[in-house]
């Protein structure tokens, strides 16, 4: 599936970051917070699209909270207030302009947004296995 390869590739890439590069290079900090923001739209997406191959109803469309919403109330999430809190990040990370607010960003993508991609994505390859 299309979706979920693209959102594993570039998981696979943001799973690379050397976070320690990242507290001593501003770019390199640039780079790791679009590669989350990238990674978090393809997540939601590929969410989407599994959920329309499962058939549950209102996954046709949807802005992201409301197919995470849906997302967790079928079982395909099942860390809502993690993945609301990065929907959140995700939403202001592009206005951050504070390198104390970036700080705590890179924090949260290494010690819980990776991990919950990580459960995501296992689970997503296991609910289209299901259906196959």
């Amino acid at each position: 599936m299309k979706k979920l390869d693209n959102f594993s590739n570039c998981l696979r890439v943001l799973r690379r970051a050397d976070f320690g590069m990242a507290e001593h290079d501003e770019i390199y900090r640039t780079g790791v917070v679009s590669q989350f923001n990238l990674t978090f739209e393809l997540a939601w997406k590929a969410v989407m699209e599994v959920l329309r191959l499962h058939g549950v109803s209102g996954a046709e469309t949807g802005s992201p909270r409301e197919i995470l919403q849906l997302a967790y109330k079928h079982g395909f999430i099942n860390d809502e207030p993690v993945w609301l809190m990065m929907l959140k990040r995700r939403n202001m990370s592009i206005h951050i302009y504070d390198e104390d607010k970036v700080n705590e960003m890179l924090v949260l993508i290494r010690e819980r947004f990776i991990s919950a991609f990580d459960v995501l994505e296992k689970d997503l390859g296991d609910k289209v296995r299901e259906i196959q």
